[in-house]
C-alpha cells in the first residue's frame, strides 16, 4: 500500500525512484519505523511530497490502531474492501483499486479515475475526448467480472503507445 501511495498522481518512473529511496531507509517499511521518520527524511531524502508523507503516516497509524487490517481485508468483498481502504486519510478510490489489483489479486476492480486508463480508452475506442471517471466506469461495466484484466490491458496499451516503462522492482 505504501508503494501505491508513492505512485499517486505521478509517472511510473518518478514513483519507482521514490519507492527505491523510501524502501532503502531503515525501518521505513514497518509502521512503527515509518512513524519515527521526520519530514526531512521522508520528503528530503525519499522524495515524498508533504501530503504523501502525511498519507504514509496515516496508513501506518491505521495499521497500528487496527482500522486497517490486511488479513481482514482479504475476507471482504470488493465494495467493502474499497470502503475500508478509502476510510484511511489519503487513500482514495484510485489508491484502493490499484492496491486491490496488484497486491490483493482482485479480478473485478477498475480504477476509473486513472488518467492512463482514460487516455488508453480514448485512443482504443476513438473517443473525441478523454472520458471522465464516471463515463469510464460505465464503459468498464461491460468487462465485469474481469475489469482488473481490462485495466491491465489498457495500462499495457498506454505504455506501448507512449513508450513509458513499467515500475521496476527495487
Amino acid at each position: 500500500m505504501l508503494r501505491t501511495i508513492c505512485g499517486q498522481q505521478i509517472s511510473n518512473q518518478a514513483a519507482g525512484a521514490i519507492w527505491r529511496r523510501l524502501s532503502a531507509l531503515p525501518g521505513a517499511l514497518a509502521p512503527e519505523g515509518l512513524l519515527a521518520l521526520d519530514d526531512a527524511t521522508l520528503c528530503g531524502v525519499a522524495g515524498l511530497s508533504r501530503p504523501k508523507a502525511a498519507h504514509a503516516r496515516s496508513l501506518a497509524t491505521a495499521c497500528l490502531d487496527g482500522r486497517l487490517d490486511f488479513a481482514r481485508l482479504a475476507a471482504l468483498n470488493d465494495v467493502e474492501a474499497i470502503a475500508m481502504l478509502s476510510g484511511v486519510k489519503g487513500l482514495g478510490p484510485w489508491t484502493a483499486g490499484v492496491h486491490l489489483i496488484f497486491a490483493e489479486g482482485r479480478t473485478d476492480i477498475f480504477p476509473s479515475g486513472d488518467i492512463a486508463l482514460a487516455n488508453s480508452a480514448r485512443h482504443l475506442f476513438a473517443l473525441e475526448a478523454r472520458p471522465a471517471p464516471r463515463a469510464l466506469a460505465r464503459l468498464a461495466e461491460a468487462w465485469s467480472p474481469a475489469r482488473s484484466l481490462a485495466a491491465r490491458l489498457l495500462w499495457h496499451h498506454w505504455r506501448h503507445e507512449t513508450g513509458r516503462p513499467l515500475i521496476e522492482d527495487p
